[in-house]
């Protein structure tokens, strides 16, 4: 065996201190030394034991191919092994590529570890400044031969998937301006896909996309969320003026359409959230300037390549109650009215699945969900809704509203699939009364923050917070439906075995029959609260399944509704994986 215990300088120096590699002692013939380049084709198509991408393929699914666990031998299901994390909230998606998995801590350590034994290959260090909160992100990309990596301070960089070595770093915007990453990019037709986020601190004019170049990091173009300009998006504002103008996260990976090359990607609400203390209310009397604020609460439709815009979708205009719809785009493409359409599917922080034609962006169907009492009416021609007058939070006073703002369905990513024709969906159930607080005099205010909440049940509740639901995508129908007090807090995992893997705030991850809903395994209590995203991988000819243990990284917060749940105070971070006994 060859020790290799020696820190390696990064390949180049960061602007914040060193930054090193460390090496772990490794057989020469070790698994990582097996890892190829991942190919263009590979993204297309990839083998069914990785983990390439956010949600594993190109259309989002979040679906394993993977059938050793099946619904027959899934109760056998045993720990094969477990990796302590670095304190601190992180919604981590590991990534695994040829037996190797791929982690990034909360505090910017990145690891490669053995998928079979949990064996710690490398490690990277990535020093973020000190006034820099060190909060993981959700996601990575792999591409050729690099690991890419987006940061909290606003840095893209790509480090060697054998040796974890420092490829290059692109410092893409400036942190003390707020600027920062909470997810990582895509890879589409050979371009780096990154969206921007910390919008509402950042410099005015709102956040935007970039396109990367892979080799160098080089930015190759710049797409701004917050439209601007004498266009009729541009004049959808009220007559803000643009350094006036603040929000539209781009926080959420997009999915990406091979055939037509194109990325379908949300966007987040207008900051701040209160329409009249952003400028949004009264509409203009001008007739060509409208509020709708675009692009916020919108699917996108970006051509990778040089991020013109094609076609946009704006699913919740003028949105004063942070319900975001910038969440998972779904690509499937089933029968509406007997003609097939090229769908992309979404759900909003309303919990309401909502489907348009990825071609143009045209309206074809929805499905409520959850409990709601903001969407009134939705038209079935086009999609326009109707917002309850009811709920539009009134400075100095409180409105009841369902859900509260953390969303009937949240950041936890819904997954389709095709065995079923079946989204699978987490959703939790609660309401707010909100208050929203007034400014003081001459105050500027451009974040999401100055409301108070409290949560609460809904009304006539049975008291079970978490759901599961299975939607039908063909026929736009609930086949079941699980529910529990505890709130479902991870992202949900089917698979090709027919097996539904999902966890929650109560420490437990489960398994759950796709056809019928049935639990059928759950695992101990956890280190923690499960708010991540679930994968499924193949190391040695052997499924695995993994999942973070993380608490506080969202919905946690409804811990407050759930009393006798108990959590540890230290917030351990643990990754956790799971396979049949040999």
């Amino acid at each position: 065996m060859m020790e290799r215990q020696t820190r390696l300088l990064c390949a180049t120096a960061l602007a914040f201190g060193a930054c090193t590699t460390l090496a772990v002692a490794q057989e020469a013939d070790s698994a990582i030394d097996q890892v190829t380049p991942v190919t263009d084709e590979m993204l297309r198509n990839p083998p069914d034991g990785d983990w390439l991408m956010w949600r594993r393929t190109y259309d989002g699914w979040g679906y394993s191919p993977l059938d050793q666990i099946n619904k027959e031998n899934v109760g056998d299901l045993q720990l094969a092994w477990a990796w302590s994390m670095t304190p601190g909230r992180t919604q981590e998606t590991p990534l695994a590529h040829d037996g190797i998995v791929y982690i990034q801590n909360s505090d910017h350590v990145i690891q490669a570890l053995d998928g079979a034994t949990g064996d710690l290959i490398w490690e990277y260090f990535y020093e973020l400044p000190d006034d820099v909160d060190p909060r993981g992100m959700r996601n990575k990309a792999i591409y050729e031969d690099k690991l890419i990596v987006a940061t909290r301070d606003a840095h893209l960089i790509a480090l060697d998937t054998k040796t974890g070595q420092l490829i290059w770093d692109k410092q893409v915007a400036n942190y003390e301006h707020g600027w920062g990453y909470t997810s990582g990019p895509i890879v589409a037709n050979g371009v780096i896909v990154q969206g921007m986020t910390s919008c509402s601190n950042a410099q005015p004019g709102g956040c935007f996309f970039t396109g990367h170049d892979p080799d160098t990091g080089e930015e190759l173009w710049r797409f701004h969320t917050i439209a601007r300009g004498d266009t009729p998006e541009g004049n959808s504002w009220n007559g803000v003026p643009l350094e006036s103008r603040f929000g539209a996260s781009a926080w959420i990976p997009g999915t990406y359409d091979v055939e037509q090359n194109l990325v379908f990607a949300g966007v987040g609400q207008p900051y701040p959230w209160n329409l009249e203390i952003a400028g949004l209310i009264p509409p203009s009397s001008d007739p060509d300037v409208t509020n709708d604020a675009l692009y916020t609460n919108a699917t996108l439709a970006l051509d990778p390549t040089n991020g013109e815009l094609q076609w946009y979708f704006q699913h919740l205009p003028t949105d004063s109650l942070d319900l975001d719809y910038v969440y998972e785009r779904i690509l499937v493409d089933l029968p509406v009215d007997g003609e097939t359409r090229q769908q992309s599917v979404t759900v909003g922080k309303t919990g309401i699945v909502e489907s348009i034609d990825r071609t143009n962006g045209e309206w074809l169907w929805h499905v409520e969900t959850a409990p709601q009492d903001v969407v009134l009416s939705i038209d079935p021609e086009t999609g326009e809704k109707e917002i309850n007058p009811d709920v539009i939070p009134v400075i100095g006073e409180s409105v009841f509203h369902c859900p509260a703002d953390p969303g009937a369905k949240a950041w936890q990513a819904a997954a389709y699939s095709p065995r079923t024709e079946t989204l699978y969906l987490p959703t939790v159930e609660f309401c707010s009364n909100t208050t929203v607080n007034p400014l003081d005099p001459g105050q500027i205010y451009t974040g999401g923050g100055l409301q108070t909440y409290s949560r609460v049940p809904v009304p006539d509740s049975d008291g079970n917070i978490g759901q599961v639901r299975a939607i039908n995508l063909a026929d736009h129908s609930e086949t079941w439906q699980y529910r529990q007090r505890p709130p479902i807090t991870s992202s949900t995992l089917p698979t090709a075995g027919g097996v539904v893997f999902v966890g929650s705030l109560d420490r437990k991850f489960m398994a759950f029959d796709d056809e019928t809903g049935e639990k059928l395994w759950e695992s101990g209590k956890l280190s923690n609260s499960l708010e991540s995203f679930p994968i499924s991988y193949e190391a040695d000819g052997k499924q695995y399944v993994a999942i973070t243990a993380n608490f506080a990284s969202g919905l946690g917060r409804l811990a407050s509704l759930t009393p006798e749940v108990k959590l540890p105070a230290n917030d351990p971070i643990t990754l956790y994986v799971f396979a049949l006994p040999d």
